[in-house]
């Protein structure tokens, strides 16, 4: 069994060695304990740094891509590379790297296909009593979207499968901490946390600059990621609601038509009309995207069959150099 730990990286040079040197070698349960490096464009030295640290593995993007993309990448090259398990950290130290066991021991033990690690959010100083509760916001939108039980959904501290990594794809470069959580919820992958431990800040957030930015990225994702799995639920209910409201306005006409004042509210039946035609259009809406996001099931599962043989085909042409 083979665990990598990748790190995504854009200029880390700062803190990349006290992270790598807090990086085990030996897991239990592993036979072998490797670590990769995704360098995102950098400008500083944090390649180089990382190859001087021991680092086996380091992949550089010529420019920056964000996080997400670094992320992917990683995945990738964790797979190319023959990883049972992959373990993804950050690079500014912030989580306890002695916890990685508490991550995998589920993967190993066969009860989850992703497990990710729980910060202890109100025992951490550098979080304001805003950033805690929108932390706690977010994690309850994640958990109702994914239908998953996960405590800290922005938590980058995770460990994923051979499988899980094969069928993971992230569709924007902000972050890749929200959309994989949901991905992965209704793709019906077993997805858990474990409460871990986290150091001393060491630098701000690049990721949260301010929190209305984050807020706003966070509901876009999950918008965009709701599109892709559940595209019929997401256009039914407006459509349901505007339906309603036109048969209301309808209904309004037809009983002063009854009474003899329909003359005068000739307007209610312009504005149900508009409302029952916007209500059919988006349900079609919904239609159209359900039919679309069936294609993209069939696409995900050809694209793991594709990734097997690939790596299938790989590993038996290192064997036979060996």
């Amino acid at each position: 069994m083979k665990l990598i730990i990748q790190i995504p990286c854009l200029n880390e040079s700062g803190t990349l060695a006290i992270a790598i040197n807090a990086l085990p070698r030996e897991v239990p349960g592993f036979d072998r304990v490797e670590w990769l490096v995704v360098d995102d464009g950098s400008t500083d030295d944090t390649s180089e740094l990382a190859k001087q640290l021991g680092v086996d593995h380091v992949v550089r993007h010529p420019v920056n891509r964000g996080l997400a993309t670094a992320f992917m990448t990683g995945l990738d090259a964790c797979l190319r590379r023959g990883a049972d398990v992959i373990v993804n950290t950050d690079a500014d130290n912030q989580y306890e790297a002695s916890d990685i066991p508490l991550l995998t021991s589920p993967i190993l033990t066969g009860v989850a296909d992703m497990v990710i690690g729980a910060r202890p959010i109100d025992e951490t100083e550098h979080f304001s009593w805003i950033k805690r509760k929108l932390q706690r916001l977010g994690s309850w939108a994640v958990r109702v979207a994914s239908k998953t039980n996960v405590a800290d959904a922005p938590s980058g501290f995770r460990a994923f499968t051979r499988e899980t990594a094969m069928r993971l794809n992230v569709f924007n470069s902000y972050t890749y901490t929200l959309e994989t959580i949901i991905q992965a919820g209704r793709s019906n992958l077993r997805v858990i946390s474990v409460p871990i431990r986290t150091n001393p800040d060491l630098r701000p957030s690049r990721l949260v600059k301010s929190i209305r930015s984050y807020v706003q990225r966070s509901l876009i994702t999950i918008l965009r990621v709701f599109a892709i799995y559940r595209p019929f639920l997401l256009f039914f209910w407006p459509g349901a609601v505007l339906g309603a409201i036109g048969m209301l306005a309808g209904l309004r006409y037809l009983y002063f038509f009854v009474i003899g004042e329909g003359g005068g509210h000739i307007q209610s039946v312009v504005f149900a009309a508009l409302c029952l035609i916007l209500s059919a259009l988006t349900v079609m809406m919904g239609f159209l995207a359900e039919l679309i996001s069936t294609n993209r099931k069939l696409m995900e599962r050809i694209d793991v069959r594709v990734q097997r043989i690939e790596l299938e085909i790989q590993g038996s042409s290192e064997n036979m150099k060996v």
